[in-house]
């Protein structure tokens, strides 16, 4: 049988801080569902969603700004509506990036670009179920 040379990634794990605030902000803004919670739901250990995040809880856990330093550049996240995820951010206390207005810093210093998605794509990712 021949090597078949495709893949993609399923998931990223970040460590952060504050993992409600992760789940809620890429619940609420970027609609990504839970997938899998490891620990009690109101204060999870880990978790899963929708879309290929891993958050896992670590209080203490300090680390520089992605986009300066060595432990993630960023996270590259298509959405199906770059201007109305743009204006969902706002109110989140993220900090614009000089790479442009779609680059976003999250609180524990995450870096994320925000991509405009073209046609069906999103939904067509969300519709592969891996572990199904």
């Amino acid at each position: 049988m021949a090597y078949s040379n495709k893949s993609y990634v399923e998931h990223v794990a970040v460590r952060v801080k504050d993992i409600q605030w992760h789940i809620n902000f890429f619940h609420e803004v970027l609609g990504m569902d839970v997938r899998e919670i490891d620990g009690p739901a109101d204060a999870p250990n880990q978790y899963w969603t929708l879309g290929g995040m891993q958050f896992m809880s670590c209080p203490d856990f300090e680390a520089p700004p992605s986009n300066d330093a060595g432990w993630l550049a960023h996270l590259g996240i298509m959405v199906d509506d770059l201007e109305g995820a743009l204006q969902a951010a706002q109110s989140w206390g993220v900090k614009a990036l000089p790479q442009g207005r779609n680059w976003l810093q999250l609180p524990d210093g995450l870096a994320i670009e925000l991509i405009q998605a073209h046609g069906n794509s999103v939904a067509e990712a969300l519709a592969v179920k891996p572990r199904a």
